[in-house]
């Protein structure tokens, strides 16, 4: 189903998009794939937090997402509390003026209702809420696509996502807690649905190793008898929202459980290649690499969703700890242990069938871990094949998501300047279990 109409459908992307999160990129990338197969005559822009980005890798104009370049940095000198507190109040004005202008808004994935890592509610949570209210009140279609919520403490951001989700158009959710917890916030749900995670939309690179095409040994072997590389998902740690008062003990133990864990592997004769997700994991990657003093030991710099998956399909085994690394390793098919920091983590591990296979990110146990990852390479070759099998599940159910998505904001019998206010949900098939 395309747009019709004399006037090209006009549609916003909305986002920490192009900041370095590869996670948020890879959701976007999924959504203008989307976009460009089912509405292709829509002209398409962004409002985020990395325009330069996001213009030159996918080639659509961007807006920055706020007017203060300083947003997301702690001010505490008298000019920068005073910028940002012009900025709120310039964003109102930039914000509903950018929506104005669109049909449809689409917010890709991305936890937008959560605070599982530290946030401030006059940051993204304010943003997200200013893009919704503006949808509502200029009759742009807001839609919240496979996002992830998370039970929220601070009464100032829970009121901030609640009122956002309440005035968006279209939700669906990347995992059943999210759903429960947007429930639990007071937002009605009925109609709103649950599908796999939009990175699992993206295409699966060619090159690398082919979950289950090459000949296993015995149940758990590699494929040959040499142990192969495995790829360690590493993050720049400090727990949640509220864990700010003892975030920097969070993170000593979790360097020094990771790094604990590299070294055994590496007395193991096994090479390790150092992931990251984000632009701030990189100090964490040099802290294992001095601490560790290895040639087995590397690190990769990728840039995309689609490297990081090359990275993973040539592992024997992934341990990670962003949840976009998680989803890259699942999606090649390689057998995967979690270094769990929230619900959503525990959720995707166990709708691939490696529930198992989850180690708290708070209390990384050095001994523990390598037992579960030993644990687990002895069931690689069963694993590969669950995996396979859940990948084909996963890419049916967001097939039904996008058709969903096209029902409820791109109505045929819309012209691009009718801004009447939709209030449809989508009836797409529930999540499989």
């Amino acid at each position: 189903m395309t747009s019709t109409g004399e006037t090209p459908l006009r549609v916003g992307v909305f986002g920490l998009l192009g900041s370095g999160n590869l996670g948020n990129d890879g959701s976007l990338e999924a959504v203008l794939g989307y976009l460009r197969a089912a509405h292709p005559k829509a002209v398409v822009d962004a409002l985020c937090g990395g325009p330069e980005v996001v213009a030159t890798r996918y080639r659509i104009p961007a807006t920055r997402l706020h007017w203060y370049r300083g947003e997301y940095r702690t001010a505490s000198r008298a000019g920068a509390i005073a910028g940002k507190g012009l900025g709120k109040l310039v964003d109102v004005v930039r914000t509903a003026a950018w929506v104005r202008r669109h049909d449809v808004v689409i917010v890709p994935g991305m936890g937008v209702l959560e605070a599982t890592l530290p946030l401030r509610p006059w940051g993204f949570p304010y943003a997200l809420f200013l893009l919704c209210a503006s949808g509502r009140l200029f009759g742009t279609r807001v839609a919240l696509v496979g996002v992830g919520a998370a039970p929220i403490g601070d009464r100032a951001t829970r009121a901030l996502v609640r009122w956002s989700a309440r005035l968006a158009t279209y939700r669906s959710y990347r995992d059943a807690q999210s759903r429960a917890a947007l429930r639990e916030m007071g937002v009605d749900t009925t109609r709103d649905e649950v599908y796999p995670d939009l990175a699992f939309a993206l295409p699966t690179p060619r090159d690398g190793r082919i979950p289950c095409s090459e000949p296993a040994g015995e149940l758990g072997q590699a494929p040959s008898n040499t142990p192969g590389p495995v790829c360690v998902g590493v993050m720049d740690f400090h727990g949640g929202n509220d864990d700010r008062a003892r975030a920097e003990e969070i993170h000593r133990r979790y360097l020094d459980g990771i790094t604990r864990f590299v070294r055994a592997l590496v007395e193991d004769g096994r090479p390790v290649r150092l992931l990251t997700g984000d632009a701030c994991d990189a100090p964490v990657v040099t802290a294992i690499l001095d601490a560790v003093d290895s040639p087995l030991v590397t690190a990769t710099e990728a840039g995309s969703l689609a490297e990081l998956m090359k990275e993973t399909a040539a592992a024997d085994t992934v341990v990670a700890t962003r949840y976009h690394n998680l989803i890259c390793a699942l999606k090649v098919g390689t057998p995967t242990l979690a270094l769990s920091y929230a619900a959503k983590s525990d959720a995707l591990m166990d709708r691939m069938g490696l529930g198992a296979y989850c180690h708290s990110a708070r209390e990384v146990d050095a001994d523990r871990l390598l037992q579960q990852f030993r644990a687990l390479e002895r069931r690689s070759a069963e694993l590969r094949r669950t995996l396979a099998e859940r990948n084909l599940v996963a890419a049916r159910q967001l097939d039904h998501q996008f058709r969903a998505l096209t029902r409820a904001v791109f109505r045929t019998n819309d012209h691009t300047h009718n801004h009447t206010h939709a209030h449809a949900h989508a009836h797409a098939v529930r999540e499989a279990p």
